[in-house]
């Protein structure tokens, strides 16, 4: 199966995959890379290069990485203030290197949204992590974390498929989030506090 993406449908594949990549970038890179590679779907040019093993070897390799270090109470913290360097602007560069056939304005556009879509669903992660990290027992945040990865990658496979839906499911989880928004700066600005506390012990 090999599916070449148009306009419309681009738009709405992308905000699924900015919300996976702001959940698990790694996830979401290695799965497109997987997709692309065995002809499931055809990325746009500048994209070419996620359909490398090098770049899906890496991408699991790291994901491999952060599915252990995701899971580990008040660690997870750090992790996850740090990978918003990393998340945030992924996102906003597999955005700007899809919408290549656009106009720059155009391109502009979608790529500061695929940023903020991923900014918004790596601050509700992180919001919802550092309300469950400080409970005793790990599984809750084992539990979480997990959910998340499964997610990310169940988008970007599903979205290939159906954007459309894709893009609506993101919307209601987006919409969750912005309900929710006082309580995601609040946590996010804790999340950042934990994290400048363990890294001066």
């Amino acid at each position: 199966m090999n599916v070449r993406i148009p306009g419309t449908q681009l738009i709405s594949l992308l905000v699924a995959i900015s919300f996976a990549a702001g959940l698990n970038v790694y996830a979401t890179v290695a799965t497109l890379g997987l997709l692309a590679h065995t002809g499931w779907i055809e990325l746009p040019p500048a994209l070419h290069l996620l359909a490398s093993w090098w770049i899906i070897g890496a991408a699991g390799a790291l994901f491999a990485v952060e599915f252990v270090a995701d899971k580990i109470p008040v660690f997870d913290l750090l992790w996850n203030a740090l990978h918003t360097f990393i998340r945030v602007p992924v996102a906003a560069l597999i955005a700007y290197g899809a919408t290549a056939q656009l106009s720059p304005g155009q391109q502009v556009l979608a790529t500061l949204a695929g940023g903020a879509i991923a900014l918004a669903a790596h601050g509700g992660k992180t919001a919802v992590r550092a309300a469950v990290t400080p409970s005793p027992e790990p599984f809750s945040n084992m539990a979480l974390s997990a959910g998340e990865d499964v997610l990310a990658v169940f988008l970007t496979w599903f979205s290939t498929s159906h954007p459309y839906i894709g893009a609506g499911i993101v919307i209601g989880l987006l919409v969750l989030i912005v309900l929710f928004a006082r309580w995601v700066v609040r946590s996010v600005r804790r999340l950042f506090t934990d994290a400048e506390h363990e890294l001066a012990k």
